[in-house]
Formats: structure tokens, sequence, C-alpha cells
């Protein structure tokens, strides 16, 4: 049995979540291979609408076993109060694993995250504030905190001390805030490291030996290649990397048992947090395609902050394919747009008196402006169309067109928020 990755193709927020959760029925694990609850995963079910955060898309299906990689940025706190808002609705994960490598988000981490987002001002990059730059910046460092040393004190607590030796001079300096106490914040994760402790073990391991047995595995990507630090709008970027070519490296599997690449992306544009947006709209435009997104509007799932809206944009979207390595793509939202006359879709850029279909680094893509075209809407509810052929002949003219822009085969097509609202195209 192969493996199948789930990632986003754009800037995050593409409905990766319904995808993963859509397809983990017929998977027998799910993993979470980076990033950590600065992006959240909404899911609508028989069950309700959750907002995951830490947790995999397969929570919901008792079969599956739902892992936390390597990869993680582990919010022992955040993690555990997911797990409670799921028991309260009466579900409980029965196979939840999480690395004994992965490695934890510390207060502090959170302390620093919105101390200099605040300090930015203006400037500042549209963190959520979840502490993953400082986070990713102390695994790099080498002053990180293993999720297996929460289990042996007098190691946590030289970690901890270790860790917060250059932040108890930068607070007071460089934020005016107060320094923080080793053995308290010692305390605390100890505290909080019992709660997960039942799910801790070698992840690593236990994947191999499901890819030896053909078990069926699944790898869920946050956010999207346009947020890669290396290969995204740097610096508005996260802090790890969201691509395929990482799943393997986050989840602990070999590259070359990733077969199948499924990147996900809206029949439109969204974007939350800073940084260019070729097809941003604004106004009345804007605010109409915001109300009529998703399930409630498009919101973050973490924030709450509106997302920034726009047309499709092939250009972005296609070097977001390029770079996940997409065998397929998952497009989701197609019934939001069922409103319009005529729809807008970016084919390329103007930039510099010249007309470009290859994605720019950040500093040019600032100065780029969107050439469309534009493709006849359906005007007609198509969220009870579940195969491909019943849906209006423009709709699958827009998909049709996207296909081709994009360079990669749609495979599935999301048409309403709940999880039986996919059409798979033959």
């Amino acid at each position: 049995m192969t493996v199948t990755a789930v990632v986003g193709a754009n800037w995050g927020d593409e409905g990766k979540g319904k995808i993963t959760d859509y397809l983990a029925r017929n998977m027998d694990f799910v993993v979470r291979f980076q990033g950590g609850s600065n992006a959240g995963h909404t899911i609508l079910n028989e069950f309700g609408k959750f907002a995951l955060h830490m947790l995999p898309s397969g929570v919901f299906y008792p079969h599956v076993h739902n892992v936390l990689g390597p990869g993680v940025a582990l919010n022992t706190i955040g993690l555990a109060e997911e797990l409670q808002n799921l028991k309260d609705r009466g579900i409980v994960p029965s196979h939840l694993h999480i690395s004994d490598r992965a490695q934890v988000i510390l207060p502090v981490h959170m302390l620093l995250d919105q101390a200099e987002e605040m300090r930015l001002g203006a400037n500042q990059f549209g963190s959520t504030r979840s502490g993953i730059a400082p986070f990713y910046a102390d695994k790099f460092l080498k002053i990180g905190v293993q999720v297996a040393d929460l289990f042996v004190k007098d190691r946590l607590a030289q970690r901890i001390e270790r860790n917060l030796a250059l932040k108890n001079f930068l607070l007071p300096t460089a934020y005016q805030l107060p320094i923080q106490d080793p053995h308290e914040i010692t305390e605390l994760v100890s505290h909080h490291a019992d709660a997960i402790a039942p799910y801790v073990c070698d992840t690593t391991s236990m994947l191999h030996e499901a890819l030896n047995n053909n078990r069926a595995i699944l790898l869920e990507g946050q956010l999207g290649a346009l947020r890669d630090p290396d290969h995204g709008i740097y610096p508005f970027t996260t802090s790890s990397s969201p691509l395929a070519g990482f799943a393997s490296v986050g989840a602990g599997l070999p590259p070359y048992s990733i077969t199948r690449i499924i990147a996900v992306t809206k029949a439109y544009s969204t974007c939350v947090g800073a940084g260019p947006f070729v097809t941003e709209l604004h106004g009345q435009d804007a605010d109409v395609l915001r109300a009529r997104g998703g399930d409630a509007g498009e919101y973050g799932a973490t924030t709450g902050r509106p997302r920034r809206v726009g047309w499709f944009d092939a250009v972005a979207t296609r070097y977001g394919c390029m770079i996940q390595g997409a065998t397929e793509v998952a497009l989701t939202n197609l019934d939001v747009l069922s409103y319009l006359d005529n729809i807008p879709i970016a084919t390329a850029y103007a930039l510099d008196d010249n007309t470009i279909t290859q994605f720019p680094p950040t500093a040019e893509l600032s100065q780029a402006q969107p050439v469309f075209e534009e493709m006849p809407g359906w005007r007609t509810d198509i969220t009870n169309i579940r195969h491909y052929e019943d849906l209006p002949q423009t709709a699958r003219q827009y998909v049709e067109r996207i296909e081709a822009l994009i360079d990669t085969k749609i495979r599935y097509i999301s048409v309403g928020p709940q999880r039986e609202q996919i059409v798979v195209k033959p």
C-alpha cells in the first residue's frame, strides 16, 4: 500500500480538512507531519462542525490511528483542550499516537510571538501568535524540548533553564516583559505532560511497520505551498515546510513511499495573514464572496480573522501544484461561485510592461497585477449534485479550464461543506 499526502496548493485555508476527513474513511493512519496549532482544519460531518488545530482530521473514524509525527510543533495545552472539547461532544479518539521525538511549544514561545508582532506594528507578518516562529527558532538552535524530555524531570528542568537563558535577557530589555521562572514553567509543562503520556510512543517505527504491512497511510499537511519558507512568499511564510517533499521527514517515512499527492485549492482564492495576494478583492465584491464562502463565511479557523479573498489565481496555483509535486487536485468550494454571471480567472501577471505566467519571488510579486479572463457562470444550486456529468456545462467548463491552466488533473470537487458533498471527476 502506498502513502497519500494531502497538502495545500496556495496560502493555506484551501479546505484540506474536509478532503482529509473524506479520504480518511479508507485509511488506517492519518498523520500530521508539520506545524502546530497555528492553523485549523474545519470539518463538518454527522457529529457537527469542528475546527481542529492539533489533532489529525481522521479523529472522527473509530478505526483510524491518528498520529502527531516528529515534525509537529506540539502544543500540549491546546491538545489537551481539544481532546476535552471532543469528549464533551461525545467523541473520544480511540487511537491517538504522539511521537516521542516531536518538540513542545512552551508558554514563552507564545509570549515572544505576541510581543514581537506587537513590536513590529504595521510591519507585522500576520502571525497567529501561537508561538510557531520562536518554537522553530529554538528547534534549530538546538535548545528545544522533545516530548521524551517531559518524562525525565531533571533533564526537563535543565532543558527549560537553558531555553530561557537568552529569553530572560530579551524579555525585559526588548519587550519590557517580566522574566520567566524556569521552575514554574517546568512544573506547568510537567502537569500537561501527564495528559498526553498515554499517547506517546515511537511513531516512526509504528508507521514503518504499518507501511511494511500494506496499511493505508494519509499524511495531512498544514497551510499551503506559498507559505513554505524556501519556496513561498518569504518572509510572509510559516516556519516549517508544508510541502509533500517534507512529509516523509516530518512523519518519519521513506520518501519513495509517497506516491500520491493531492494538492487542495479553492475554486477562488483566500488568504489569512499578510503578504502579496495578486487577485485580492476589496469592497463590496470582497464582502459578498467572503460572506458566501464556506459553511459560515471566510474566517480563519484558528484566528477568526476575516480571510482575504480574490478570484482564482492560476499562476500561483500552477506553481503550488508544481512544487508540491501534485499527482492530482481537489477543488473545493465550487458551489460558492454559483451566484455569479461571469467568473474571472487570473491566467497571467502583468509585471514591468511584461506578461508573465511564472510565479515570481516576493520582491517582484508585490508589483504584479492580475491578467484576467472571464468564464460564464452557472447561476444554479449545485450542492446536491454527486456526479460530474450532472454539473451544469458552464461549471464543467470552469473546472476544465482551471485543470488546463494548472497543468494537473482535478480528481475531487467539493460542492458544499458536508462530508458527502463531493463529486469525483472521472
